[in-house]
């Protein structure tokens, strides 16, 4: 029988297969594990205004704060920046014929969306992220 512990090492969650499958929906396995991207304008807090902290689904690990979500248009939660910057790691993308910036949580590895060159001040910035890779903790 595999092991089906959370292991926590040097700030880092690691999970099992198994045991991420038991964790999360469909969809957050979908998109934090397999890099999988939910549909355009189907996110839960796509047009969610409510303030709060938006974490990791995965790990709970703080991602964005509401202050910094904003309406891009491009049919997912947008952010001008990660509410701490040690918070998320970035990595080369080249699947699907683009050359794009992946963001992931820093804690658990899960894939969270991309980060484009394009959105408002003061960050210049868009991370465009899954809803199904988030929770919001209201305030």
């Amino acid at each position: 029988m595999p092991d089906t512990k959370t292991k926590i090492t040097d700030d880092k969650v690691t999970k099992s297969e198994e045991q991420w499958r038991r964790e999360l929906t469909p969809m957050q396995y979908a998109v934090l594990r397999e890099k999988a991207t939910e549909r355009p304008f189907s996110g839960e807090y796509e047009h969610d205004e409510r303030a709060g902290t938006y974490v990791c689904a995965g790990c709970g690990n703080v991602l964005f704060e509401s202050d910094a979500k904003f309406d891009s248009g491009c049919g997912w939660p947008s952010f001008t920046q990660p509410a701490v910057e040690s918070h998320v790691d970035e990595e080369r993308d080249t699947s699907h014929g683009m050359i794009r910036t992946e963001v992931l949580c820093s804690k658990c590895s899960g894939h969270l969306g991309h980060v484009f060159p394009d959105g408002p001040g003061p960050t210049g910035l868009r991370y465009c992220i899954n809803s199904a890779a988030l929770k919001l903790e209201p305030k």
